[in-house]
């Protein structure tokens, strides 16, 4: 079928994501998923981070001291928001391609498209120093 195969029958891999509505794509456990931060999402990491508002969740991302179980909150919510019916305990299970600093990118990318990058600098500050912690490429882009 014309635009679906290259020359050596590989598969096009189409981007699925619409980063205007807020969603990216990431590869979990193998399968190409999509994670978006909905005003739920967003209701919900406030409230695990125990956030008076979203500036304040801005503020605690912008930091860029998120622990492990803190990368994982963020994914899962992003997968539940992408339509993905996961728990947080299944996120934890789930391999990220690209490793911790596989998840650090995905999770910057997540806050960029959200946030905005110049919504008080919250994904790039904290992808910055994911990238630091890591030896990794874990920047999202500006």
């Amino acid at each position: 079928m014309r635009g679906y195969e290259r020359e050596m029958g590989e598969p096009v891999t189409v981007n699925r994501a619409n980063r205007h509505r807020g969603e990216v794509e990431a590869v979990i456990d193998g399968e190409r998923r999509i994670l978006c931060l909905t005003l739920g999402a967003l209701a919900e990491l406030e409230t695990a981070f125990g956030a008076d508002s979203l500036a304040d969740l801005a503020a605690r991302f912008s930091s860029g001291r998120l622990k492990s179980a803190d990368l994982t909150r963020i994914l899962a919510c992003g997968l539940r928001g992408g339509g993905n019916r996961l728990s947080d305990a299944d996120v934890a299970e789930m391999a990220v391609e690209g490793g911790v600093a596989g998840a650090a990118k995905v999770v910057g990318e997540l806050l960029t498209v959200t946030f905005g990058a110049g919504a008080g600098g919250a994904a790039p500050a904290f992808a910055g120093r994911a990238q630091e912690k890591t030896g990794g490429e874990a920047a999202a882009s500006p």
